[in-house]
């Protein structure tokens, strides 16, 4: 025992880094140096390493610098001209005047004429806003820089302001240039009116734009550009003479203007020579994202079937298949709309739309009563608004789509009704839904009172898709005119 102590000592005597002090020190050294070679390298990274960036002014960016702009720079490669947009001429005749100007500015100073500001591009999604804003550059040989609207929206407060300051500053030193902000609306929505969801973050941000707007003069040879959807929620001092002094509408193309668009796509397509161009403009095709659309697809068809050539069979396909799913969505949100028109307590409809708004193909949008306390015939009525749009495909198509997915989930949740003491084979007795959803809860009834609760939502869920069902047939020729009207 006496040896085996004296080799320990002699041990940590002649090897001090088995000493438990001197790895405890050691320890400590450690733990102070990491964090201070972790910052050093970040520094060095974001200097000169490869998390070190180049500004659209050409100067050093730093990643974690938060109030630089996100903008993108196109410099004179934009690669669009007003040859490759179509279906739009009243709008490219409007914008012209950008163009114009921007090559010879001193024609329109000579004169003392004053170039507007800004152009604001609205019309539905779809129509070429982008495309037109893109090819303005292109046609005028200027730099163009792009950003969306809702890249200035940071959880930081006065992150929105320095990302506009900048994205001008930018601007400014690419002169002669066109500064497109695309999705306007998502900036420069419109204050006050009791929306309460505007925050003080996004009205500073919006103040900070009309002032940048006013901060330069016509001869900074700088135009602004926006696109939206939603040009009627926009704030009127955005758009009032001075900012936004011009308002291009990009409306559907006509039949002309559609078979102009598909002379543009069908550049890239290896087509068959019988292919014909009339048939295929008189489809129904809302936009020119559309008809894009059908041309890729009919390019799919014809590869998907080991062709080398796409013609007039493949193209029929495309159209069946993009008209058809919309006319299913059209049907569908026509049977929400027109269900809850006839029902005395159904909420009433504000707008229905085939436009997709998130994950959905369209909507049909109510305005709910303001009340607490609903009877049994109120949410019976709710819940037939809201298998009008299952009953319609059922009615129009003799099929159902998995469009009606979340419809059908809300009716099962209102179907509880039975748990609130509406249901004669219940009883007065009230249970709380989420003990049935939980597997793991125990649930304070027993097994037969289960069963009689699923028999009675299914009852009561039968009942009311058999009650639109004879609405919604009796009602079809006003389901069809809707329907119509959302498809023009």
């Amino acid at each position: 025992m006496g040896n085996l102590l004296f080799n320990i000592n002699s041990m940590y005597t002649e090897y001090p880094m088995f000493n438990c002090t001197s790895l405890f020190n050691r320890t400590i050294l450690l733990n102070l140096l990491s964090p201070l070679i972790l910052i050093a390298f970040l520094l060095f990274a974001t200097r000169h390493g490869p998390l070190s960036g180049r500004s659209l002014g050409g100067q050093g960016r730093n990643v974690f610098d938060m109030s630089e702009s996100k903008a993108k720079l196109l410099k004179h490669n934009v690669g669009v001209k007003f040859k490759d947009v179509a279906g739009c001429d009243e709008a490219k005749l409007e914008i012209m005047e950008f163009v114009n100007y921007l090559k010879n500015p001193k024609k329109y100073r000579d004169l003392g004429a004053k170039i507007p500001k800004g152009a604001l591009l609205w019309g539905p999604p779809g129509t070429g806003k982008t495309l037109l804003a893109k090819a303005t550059a292109g046609e005028a040989d200027v730099p163009f820089i792009t950003v969306n609207g809702s890249e200035f929206q940071e959880m930081f407060v006065g992150v929105g302001s320095a990302r506009v300051r900048d994205m001008f500053a930018v601007a400014r030193r690419h002169a002669p240039c066109i500064l497109f902000i695309d999705e306007i609306d998502a900036l420069g929505r419109k204050r006050g009116n009791g929306n309460f969801s505007f925050s003080s973050e996004q009205e500073n941000t919006l103040n900070q734009l009309l002032v940048e707007m006013d901060g330069f003069n016509s001869n900074t040879n700088m135009i602004v550009l926006a696109g939206t959807n939603r040009a009627d929620i926009l704030d009127p001092a955005l758009t009032r003479p001075g900012r936004f002094d011009r308002h291009i509408y990009l409306g559907p193309p006509d039949i002309k203007g559609r078979a102009s668009i598909f002379k543009v796509h069908l550049k890239q397509l290896k087509l068959d020579c019988s292919i014909k161009l009339e048939p295929l403009a008189l489809c129904s095709l809302v936009s020119g994202a559309d008809i894009a659309n059908v041309c890729n697809e009919a390019a799919l068809i014809a590869a998907r079937h080991l062709n080398v050539h796409v013609d007039t069979k493949h193209f029929e396909q495309a159209v069946e298949r993009i008209i058809g799913e919309r006319t299913i969505v059209a049907y569908h949100e026509a049977g929400h709309a027109v269900t809850g028109w006839f029902l005395e307590h159904a909420d009433p409809l504000l707008k229905v739309s085939i436009v997709p708004r998130g994950k959905g193909l369209g909507y049909a949008q109510y305005l709910p009563k303001e009340q607490y306390l609903f009877s049994q015939e109120q949410l019976f009525d709710r819940m037939c608004m809201t298998l009008g749009g299952r009953v319609a495909e059922e009615v129009f198509f003799r099929r159902i789509t998995t469009g009606a997915q979340d419809d059908l989930r809300k009716v099962t949740q209102s179907a509880y009704i039975v748990q609130l003491g509406m249901s004669e084979a219940i009883g007065p007795m009230s249970f709380d839904p989420s003990q049935l959803e939980n597997i793991f809860t125990e649930k304070p009834f027993s097994e037969h009172t289960a069963q009689l609760i699923d028999q009675e939502v299914r009852v009561l869920v039968a009942a009311a898709y058999q009650r639109t069902l004879k609405l919604v047939t009796e009602k079809k020729q006003a389901v069809s005119m809707v329907s119509n009207v959302q498809n023009m």
